[in-house]
């Protein structure tokens, strides 16, 4: 038996509420993360409805994350560590649970994965006026320490969701219109760097090292239509979980349906 487990900024649950029941219905994850739910009101009810337990941190207007489950899941951490220390931080970006995996993990002694789903600030304009890129550099750094945290505990566990990171120039489909950007800066690359030198696993990357493999497109300039993205929604998976990966990819088609979102799913199945 395997475990899915999907990610996909939808941007406004309220503006995609029948894409995610549409997909839902016709993929049946055993977990969905979304991302930018833009509102504090979710339709919990709803996704009951369907067979799904769903959390939920969200915010007026902006941001939000939700995690659906098959089973029961517990809430660890609603936010990351150190955001409540800051009264000015009340962006909702962090979701953090455990999912029973009895019967499915190899994992010797394990008896829960733990599930991470994040929004990545964007970052953007990279200014001297703007906080908005120390900002992102500053939680990309307690993201760090989070994940680093969970390793020394040897917690086996799966982040995804929107990280706001090109990785690579075969990520992006004109790397030189993206120098400068705060998705594609150098010190972004260096704490995706370190994050990865936790000893964490780029799922997609493991069987697919084709270029021009996106998940997100603008909806400016025919960037769907010519194909023209950039991938920034992402799984790592700590080493155990990395042994247990049977596949990931990139759901092309919700992009493709009338008001989509302009991210698209991506999919980790784990043995």
């Amino acid at each position: 038996m395997s475990i899915k487990i999907a990610s996909w900024n939808v941007n406004s649950i309220k503006a995609r509420l029948e894409h995610v029941k549409r997909w839902l219905d016709s993929n049946a994850p055993d977990l969905l993360m979304i991302q930018e739910l833009k509102g504090l009101e979710f339709p919990h009810d709803v996704f009951k409805e369907l067979g799904y337990h769903t959390e939920a941190v969200t915010q007026k207007a902006y941001n939000g994350v939700a995690i659906f489950s098959k089973e029961p899941q517990k809430v660890i951490l609603d936010y990351l560590p150190n955001d409540r220390d800051d009264s000015e931080d009340e962006q909702a970006r962090y979701l953090e649970i455990d999912y029973p995996y009895v019967q499915n993990s190899r994992v010797k002694g394990a008896t829960n994965l733990r599930v991470i789903n994040i929004y990545l600030p964007n970052g953007n304009p990279v200014t001297k006026e703007s906080e908005k890129y120390p900002y992102k550099l500053k939680w990309m750094d307690r993201l760090y320490d989070r994940l680093a945290s969970l390793r020394r505990e040897n917690i086996p566990f799966v982040i995804g969701g929107d990280f706001n990171v090109i990785p690579d120039d075969k990520d992006c489909h004109d790397p030189k219109a993206w120098q400068g950007d705060a998705l594609f800066r150098a010190d972004t690359h260096a704490k995706w760097r370190a994050l990865l030198n936790l000893g964490l696993t780029d799922a997609f990357r493991v069987h697919n090292h084709a270029a021009a493999q996106y998940t997100f497109w603008d909806y400016q300039r025919g960037a769907w239509q010519n194909n023209n993205g950039i991938r920034i929604d992402h799984f790592l998976l700590s080493p155990p979980i990395t042994d247990r990966l049977k596949s990931c990819v990139i759901d092309k088609a919700p992009r493709g349906e009338e008001k989509a979102s302009d991210h698209t799913p991506i999919i980790l199945e784990l043995l």
